[in-house]
């Protein structure tokens, strides 16, 4: 790349252009996953919509591969790449309420930590995700599972429309009422078709929640599944907690000689009254006393950004994923037999359910085609020693082809790790191919490629 096709890109942007040589290009490189460290011949910090049509214009005229970073989460590292451009949108962070419409618009660059701050301060919330340090858009576009997803849907079920810059450097906006077709892909579909520069959300009454993590005796292991099974299959819609192993952290509500022990967790949440809510909490209770808990009123935002402290950047990142229809007690012997394991206080598995508001949704009606499934579980590998990867890289997979056999054959898009793309059929089942029609719309030489990619 010539230096004046960069001094062309810069005049055409009011965002920093950082290239290799800046001070600060290691730090514009960088991405949550430290197993991607990758090379971008630029990184443009977004402010505008217009500036996000100027790099993806720059992109394609000059045959360079793109990545678009919202929250720099992606486990894949699709927020970054060798050789390439980097639009990164973090700069673009603005988060609107209209408190009297329940509606709120969110930059392409805002994290759910930005949103609930928004959201928060009016008693009003939309479907996040489990870290406040994830973006708003990367959930989004890929479905976006969360605590309140069993009262409210999914993150894309509030999406009411988005602003995409398209791979031709057009900026449009998707709705119900006007580019129908990309509105439908964008719900579920990840970032195939374009850069989303903002969204626009519903919102719902979500004010102080009552919930907190509960540490359990690995012993209680299949009980506590078990009963979460049954539990989970018609439990109020305000309940949205879930199940987890989990090596207890050192924090102060947890026993000092029992820091760094596995076990077995439920994670609660849940909308309603504090006391409906202490009587759901103690079902759970009656099935084996826990060892630690920290259950209790708090702000939403506050269980939101709960567990940040132990996803910090620079981690080493591999993932697995799948739906699940049933946990069988075949499922819930092989959790048993694989959760205990899980290596270090980062690393972690989560049994999300998706039943309630998700299943309300018909399978075609978004790109998110698994309205059948009750479960979504994540195998979450995470550590910090790159020393580690073989043998954590190994528990995950050793976990998930465990697993498998009980599972559905697709899993959630923004769970997948770089080698899932073989699944990407699978992951939309019958909704792949109107996906691929309007890739195919939108994008057809693939420039929106470094994603879990629908090729058109």
């Amino acid at each position: 790349m010539a230096a004046s096709t960069l001094e062309q890109l810069r005049a055409r942007v009011s965002g920093q252009v950082i290239t290799p040589g800046d001070a600060d290009y290691d730090q514009a490189r960088t991405v949550h996953n430290a197993m991607y460290d990758r090379r971008p011949r630029a990184v443009v910090r977004c402010t505008s919509t217009a500036d996000v049509q100027a790099v993806v214009d720059f992109a394609r005229e000059n045959g360079l591969d793109l990545a678009v970073r919202g929250g720099g989460h992606s486990v894949p590292g699709f927020g970054t790449v060798d050789d390439g451009i980097v639009a990164d949108l973090s700069g673009m962070r603005a988060v609107t309420v209209d408190p009297h419409a329940r509606t709120a618009h969110a930059g392409g660059g805002a994290t759910w930590g930005d949103y609930n701050a928004a959201t928060g301060e009016h008693g009003l919330a939309s479907t996040g995700g489990i870290i406040s340090t994830t973006g708003v858009g990367g959930l989004t576009l890929g479905g976006g599972i969360g605590y309140l997803a069993r009262g409210l849907g999914l993150s894309c079920d509030n999406l009411l429309s988005a602003e995409v810059v398209t791979a031709d450097g057009r900026a449009v906006v998707a709705s119900e009422k006007e580019h129908e077709d990309l509105f439908w892909a964008l719900r579920g579909g990840g970032g195939n078709f374009g850069a989303v520069t903002s969204f626009e959300f519903a919102l719902s009454p979500v004010g102080e929640i009552y919930g907190g993590p509960m540490f359990f005796e690995l012993d209680a292991t299949r009980d506590l599944l078990a009963f979460f099974r049954e539990f989970i299959a018609d439990a109020p819609e305000q309940y949205g907690g879930f199940p987890a192993f989990q090596i207890a952290p050192p924090l102060p509500f947890i026993p000092a000689d029992r820091h760094g022990e596995p076990f077995i967790a439920m994670v609660n949440c849940w909308t309603g009254s504090t006391a409906d809510g202490e009587r759901i909490i103690d079902r759970i209770r009656a099935v084996a006393p826990p060892v630690a808990e920290m259950v209790g009123p708090m702000p939403y935002a506050a269980l939101n950004s709960a567990f940040d402290g132990l996803v910090p950047p620079g981690l080493q990142h591999y993932w697995k994923a799948s739906f699940v229809r049933e946990l069988t007690d075949e499922a819930i012997n092989a959790h048993a037999e694989h959760g205990p394991k899980v290596p270090v206080v980062n690393s972690t598995v989560h049994i999300y359910p998706i039943n309630g508001a998700c299943h309300r949704v018909a399978p075609d009606a978004t790109a998110f085609a698994y309205r059948d499934a009750n479960f979504a579980v994540v195998i979450a590998g995470m550590w910090p020693d790159p020393a580690d990867n073989d043998a954590n890289t190994a528990w995950v997979r050793d976990y998930y082809a465990a697993t498998a056999p009980m599972s559905e054959e697709g899993g959630y898009i923004n769970f997948m790790a770089g080698d899932d793309q073989d699944r990407i059929r699978a992951n939309y089942r019958d909704n792949y191919e109107a996906l691929v029609e309007v890739k195919r719309a939108y994008d057809p030489d693939n420039l929106f490629h470094l994603n879990q990619n629908i090729r058109p």
